[in-house]
C-alpha cells in the first residue's frame, strides 16, 4: 500500500504520519510557518522514490477577475478526477493591476474542496509610472528596493498582494506561492537582470510578506524557464521551499527541456511549475499527455508535482489524459490527505 497518512489536529497542531524510512521534507524557509503548511511541505518532501501516489496534478485555472473552476472542471469531466492543486494567478490585466479578491474565492472554494492551491502574480512594473510595463525592458532592479518613486511603487503592490494573500491565510488555505516566474528569461520585467540584482528583490518580497506582515501560510515556489542560468536566481534554502521549472514542449527529454539538473541539486522537493504541450503558443489540444508522465519517470526522477496550463494546454484539452490522471503515480485530489491544505 506505500505509505499511510493521516491528519490530526491536536492543541492547533497539524500532526502528520509517515511511515519509516520516508523521505523528510527541511524544515520551512519561514521559521514560522503555520502547522498546515508545515504539513504540505512534509507530504511534498515523502513523494521522492516511491513507487506511486509520488506525482502530484495540478491545473492553471485563469487569472484575476477570469480565475475560475472551469480547466479543473473540464478535466474532472474529461477524467473523472479532480487536479489536486489548482493554479492561480493575481494579475489583473484590464486595467494593468493586480486583483485577489475574485481569486481567493476561486481558491477557499477549492481549499475546502479537498485540494491545493498555487499562486503566482504578473506583477506590474513599479518603475513604470504609467503602470503596466509587464513586458518593459532593462529595469534595474535595485530601483526597488532605494529610496524613491520606484520603491513606494513596489511596497503598496507589495501589500496589495499581502493583503490578498494574508486572507487566504485568515481564511485556513496554505499557499504554494511562485514570484517572479521565469525570471531567467527576458520576456517580463523582472527576467534577465543580473543575479546579484534579481535575489535581494526575492528576499526583500521574502522579509516583508513574513517578518513585517506575518504572513504565515506560504510555501515559497522557485520557478524559472526551462533553459539557461535556472539556479543562477535562487534566493537561498532560507528563502525557497519548493522548486522546479516551466516547460512548453512535447518532448519530455532532457535535449527538450533544459537546465533540469542544475535545479534538481537544490535541496527542495522538484516539480514541474508550468507545463503546455507543443509549446508557448497555438497549441492544438491533440497532445497524449501519457508522455509525460513517461518522460517525467525516464529524465526528471526528482518530479513531485507539475501544474498543466490552461486552455488549449489542459488536461481537459488534451489526449488520454484519463489514462494519465488514473496512472499509479498520481495523486488527484481526492487522493490528498483529508484537511491537507487548509484549517478545519
Amino acid at each position: 500500500m506505500g505509505f499511510r497518512w493521516s491528519l490530526g489536529i491536536l492543541a492547533g497542531v497539524v500532526m502528520v504520519d509517515v511511515c519509516p524510512g520516508a523521505a523528510r521534507a527541511a524544515e520551512p524557509a519561514n521559521p514560522s510557518a503555520s502547522a498546515q503548511a508545515r504539513a504540505v511541505l512534509a507530504y511534498f518532501g515523502s513523494l521522492e522514490g516511491r513507487k506511486d501516489r509520488r506525482l502530484i496534478s495540478g491545473q492553471f485555472d485563469g487569472f484575476g477577475p477570469g480565475a475560475s473552476l472551469k480547466a479543473c472542471r473540464a478535466a474532472h469531466e474529461k477524467t473523472g478526477r479532480w487536479p489536486a492543486i489548482i493554479g492561480l494567478d493575481y494579475a489583473d490585466f484590464s486595467p494593468r493591476g493586480i486583483e485577489t479578491k475574485h481569486v481567493n474565492k476561486v481558491a477557499i472554494e477549492y481549499a475546502r474542496a479537498g485540494g491545493l492551491v498555487a499562486l503566482s502574480a504578473h506583477i506590474p512594473n513599479p518603475a513604470n509610472p504609467r503602470g503596466g510595463g509587464l513586458r518593459d525592458n532593462g529595469v534595474d532592479l535595485r530601483t526597488l528596493l532605494a529610496p524613491g518613486e520606484t520603491h513606494d511603487r513596489w511596497m503598496k503592490e507589495l501589500d496589495l498582494l499581502a493583503d490578498g494573500l494574508a486572507e487566504l491565510q485568515d481564511a485556513g488555505v496554505v499557499v504554494l506561492w511562485r514570484p517572479f516566474h521565469e525570471m531567467n528569461g527576458g520576456w517580463f520585467w523582472w527576467g534577465a537582470r543580473p543575479p546579484e540584482t534579481f535575489i535581494p528583490v526575492w528576499r526583500h518580497m521574502f522579509d516583508h510578506f513574513t517578518r513585517r506582515r506575518r504572513i504565515n501560510n506560504l510555501l515559497w515556489v522557485y520557478g524559472p524557464n526551462h533553459g539557461e542560468r535556472t539556479a543562477a536566481y535562487y534566493g537561498g534554502d532560507h528563502y525557497v521551499d519548493l522548486v522546479g521549472l516551466d516547460a512548453y514542449t512535447d518532448f519530455i527529454d532532457p535535449g527538450h527541456i533544459r537546465g533540469y539538473a542544475d535545479v534538481a541539486r537544490l535541496p527542495k522537493p522538484f516539480g514541474f511549475t508550468e507545463f503546455g504541450p507543443h509549446g508557448p503558443e497555438n497549441p492544438p489540444g491533440d497532445y497524449d499527455y501519457r508522455r509525460f508522465r513517461d518522460g517525467v519517470e525516464a529524465h526528471f526522477p526528482r518530479t513531485v508535482y507539475f501544474l498543466s496550463w490552461n486552455d488549449r494546454w489542459g488536461l481537459g484539452s488534451n489526449l488520454h489524459t484519463r489514462e494519465m490522471l488514473s496512472h499509479p503515480w498520481v495523486v488527484n485530489r481526492d487522493d490528498l490527505p483529508v484537511g491537507l491544505g487548509t484549517r478545519p
